[in-house]
């Protein structure tokens, strides 16, 4: 019986293939894709097999099913096969009800279920303002992968939007279809669809932003439409012309090759004039006055009292912290905005004051909690803190109740041979160290490089990664061999992104752009875009998140009525490179 059972069914599926295989099609029927259909759905609809679509559309076999494509569907009336009696009707598609869980959204279920978030919202109207925990939805039946983790620290997920191909993915992420195609399995099947989610290397990310490891398109605010058609800005900066002797070529280039007040101002006054360049193609009017402060107080009652007889919308500087909060403290000037641009040195909180550059506080804040997703009791914890800054070597200890501390000797270096024995083979190491001291920074990284080997694993954190870690002299191999983390309010300009940017500056100016112009630029553009887009400063906060070249600037309100950009990047080096990572 159980021998006869297994020929039947033999013979069901060889006769019943010979049938789908062996049949001429008795006519076509023309399909035109439409957008979430797929091979599997279009087999169904219309009961044929694969191997049958493909036969009468052979460019499904390079391209995949993409959208609008004409496809000739073959039409057969199936014939009963003798003694064996069957009835065959078309298979519908199938579904299965689904209880939304906890932490779970739209975009992740489209991808475990090989579906696009358009399809979820057809098919539930009532989801189209977001998900609620223990709800019932309907998802089309399909082979799902594993659910994406919470925190997926490899990969990000992009969401292909409508007439979006390859090329404009490429451009916008930098991933090629081979990547792509590598990484999403189905799409050479599928072809892009838009709604659908596609997984992305997690070190590409493009100009957008990370939420929930979804990419999220940035505020665009220069193709937005413009509320004022005139910015009038003044710009206050120490050039000290007056003690520049002209007369003296070989004096004047001596002090503009070096470092000081004098080239800190050129090179951000070239930012600005650059990015007034890109906003006149705007057809946006822009009235710039400039002021030389000479860093000297009597100067600026003067800057102070002409500003007052003009219409201003907001004004930068000055530079040095102590000139700023001179100038944010005249009563006459208290509505205008005043926009602290460069220091890192924090200013008096007044009101209308910006402070643009991200604070101390803010970074640390931000990387404490990172360093508590971070870190767990099956690490070697090594805590490395100068004089200077024990009172955060103290909340390390709270937060990492079992790190250790290694002390630094009096002349700012560590013993080898105890960072020797502090750590260890069996764990992974992950050292902390807290200072702005470059003799110990060079130390440390020579030390822990030099632990870092064999079976031995070293990775190096700071809660602030000040203007010491600047020097040339700390190269990217030495800083790449610790995948050396932190926060800061900058990210460097990556060439291969930013290669017409860097050739067009080049050509204006005759050098390359460096932190100090990229600042310039990327500060004023905000400045004036959010002006223009808002008709006033404050108003356009609302906007929240914006990111330029290598700045993003996201403001609050803080005390006083003033305002702190709590913007910053979570960065780490790799090899050679620098990445971004994910909060």
């Amino acid at each position: 019986m159980i021998q006869f059972r297994f020929f039947f069914i033999l013979y069901l599926f060889f006769f019943a293939g010979f049938i789908a295989l062996a049949q001429t099609p008795d006519s076509f029927i023309s399909h035109k894709v439409r957008k979430g259909e797929t091979i599997d759905f279009l087999i169904a609809k219309y009961g044929i097999t694969i191997p049958q679509l493909k036969e009468y559309n052979p460019s499904i076999e390079s391209l995949g099913i993409r959208k609008k494509m004409n496809l000739r569907i073959p039409v057969f009336q199936l014939k009963k096969p003798p003694i064996i009696t069957t009835s065959i009707s078309r298979p519908s598609l199938e579904y299965i009800t689904h209880e939304v869980a906890p932490k779970e959204n739209k975009w992740r279920l489209a991808y475990q279920f090989k579906t696009t978030i358009e399809l979820l919202d057809s098919l539930n109207p009532e989801i189209k303002t977001g998900l609620k925990v223990g709800q019932k939805i309907r998802i089309p039946k399909t082979i799902f992968f594993k659910p994406i983790p919470e925190k997926d620290s490899i990969y990000n997920y992009y969401k292909v939007l409508p007439k979006e191909g390859f090329y404009r993915i490429k451009k916008k992420l930098g991933v090629d279809q081979v990547l792509l195609d590598s990484l999403n399995p189905n799409l050479k099947e599928t072809g892009l669809i838009a709604g659908m989610i596609l997984k992305i290397p997690g070190g590409q990310s493009g100009n957008y932003k990370i939420e929930d490891d979804l990419l999220v398109e940035r505020v665009n605010l220069v193709d937005s439409i413009f509320l004022k058609e005139e910015i009038n800005f003044s710009l206050l900066l120490p050039f000290k012309a007056n003690e520049i002797v002209f007369d003296s070529v070989e004096d004047t280039k001596k002090l503009l090759s070096a470092r000081n007040l004098h080239t800190l101002s050129l090179d951000f006054y070239s930012g600005v004039i650059f990015a007034l360049d890109n906003i006149n193609k705007k057809g946006l009017k822009v009235v710039l006055n400039i002021y030389d402060t000479e860093n000297n107080y009597s100067k600026l009652d003067e800057i102070v009292d002409e500003l007052v007889t003009k219409r201003t919308d907001f004004i930068v500087g000055p530079l040095i912290p102590s000139n700023f909060d001179y100038v944010s403290n005249k009563k006459v000037i208290e509505n205008i905005p005043k926009i602290n641009p460069l220091s890192t040195n924090p200013v008096v909180s007044r009101k209308n004051v910006y402070q643009s550059i991200t604070t101390a506080e803010t970074l640390r804040k931000k990387m404490f909690t990172y360093l508590d997703r971070v870190i767990d009791t099956t690490q070697n914890v090594v805590i490395v803190a100068d004089s200077l800054n024990r009172s955060i070597e103290k909340q390390l200890k709270t937060q990492f109740p079992w790190a250790i501390s290694l002390r630094p000797q009096k002349g700012d270096y560590i013993l080898s041979e105890l960072a020797d024995s502090l750590l260890v083979d069996s764990l992974p190491n992950k050292v902390i160290l807290e200072t702005q001291s470059f003799p110990l920074i060079a130390n440390a990284l020579s030390q822990f490089n030099a632990q870092n080997s064999g079976d031995r694993k070293v990775q190096l954190f700071t809660s602030y990664r000040s203007n010491a870690y600047n020097n040339e002299n700390l190269t990217r191999k030495v800083l790449g061999g610790i995948n050396f983390t932190y926060p800061v309010g900058f990210k460097p300009l990556n060439y291969s992104s930013n290669e017409i940017f860097i050739e067009s500056f080049e050509k204006r100016f005759g050098k390359r752009p460096n932190k100090e112009s990229i600042r310039g630029y990327d500060l004023v553009m905000d400045l004036i875009l959010r002006t223009a887009v808002s008709d006033n400063l404050e108003k356009s906060l609302e906007f929240g998140e914006t990111q330029y070249r290598s700045n993003r600037f996201l403001y609050e309100l803080d005390e006083n009525e003033s305002f702190i950009n709590r913007a910053l990047f979570l960065l780490q080096h790799r090899g050679y490179e620098i990445l971004e990572i994910k909060e």
